[in-house]
């Protein structure tokens, strides 16, 4: 497998808290990885590096060759939006818009007109059996729909990574089984990387391989039954 995202000894800190203390980490074309570690452990910083919305304090960041660094704020938001989708903790759907207007937006902010932008809504959403839900605003749903709903967004656009930081934290364990295997799935037909950030070892499991982060460094990097 081609490498797609890369981290080249970062480091980050936040005053005197030093997130990341030079973390070195190559994530394959397609591969799903899970980055796990206690609360504070520099996890979800190291996330937020990868995706470009932090730059670390030294070392580089590379998607597909590019530096991050390298890019103004517009040229970055520019990548992000073409390349890369997310998936939060709380799902973070607009309340008040409903589903397919939800998973639509990445498609009508990269300029595709609104008529085509939902058809490409309705179709994700069909995949993963919510076309009934398209009409109806996030309150209207449960948590696992909401969930399976930004999922569907992440895909929109067909990203190469799609970054998920603790995507079943606020469900309960069946319902977040669920969700992990229609995002794995969902990934893998897509071909996009997965990078989950968790502390739920049942979540890691899902992944092809874990990485784990202690003290802002990485503790161990292991390939999973899932990868193998």
């Amino acid at each position: 497998m081609n490498s797609l995202l890369s981290t080249h000894d970062i480091t980050k800190a936040f005053g005197s808290v030093q997130a990341l203390s030079g973390v070195s980490l190559t994530i394959s074309e397609g591969e799903t990885v899970a980055i796990m570690g206690p609360s504070g452990s520099g996890k979800s910083t190291l996330l937020h590096c990868l995706s470009g919305i932090l730059d670390p304090d030294h070392g580089r960041v590379l998607f597909d060759g590019t530096d991050l660094a390298a890019l103004d704020d517009h040229q970055r938001s520019h990548l992000r939006l073409r390349n890369f989708g997310f998936v939060f903790q709380d799902g973070q759907l607009l309340p008040e818009l409903p589903a397919r207007e939800n998973v639509a937006l990445p498609l009508t902010l990269m300029g595709t007109p609104h008529a085509e932008a939902l058809r490409s809504a309705d179709h994700r959403l069909e995949q993963l059996g919510l076309v009934e839900m398209r009409h109806r605003l996030p309150g209207e749903m449960s948590g696992g729909q909401a969930q399976r709903v930004a999922i569907a967004r992440a895909l929109t656009g067909d990203p190469k990574v799609i970054f998920a930081d603790e995507p079943s934290g606020a469900l309960d364990q069946s319902t977040g089984h669920e969700m992990m295997q229609v995002l794995t799935n969902s990934a893998r037909i897509a071909g996009a990387a997965l990078v989950v950030v968790t502390h739920d070892v049942s979540v890691a499991r899902w992944c092809g391989r874990v990485v784990e982060i202690r003290d802002g460094l990485v503790h161990s990097d292991n390939v999973t039954e899932a990868g193998r």
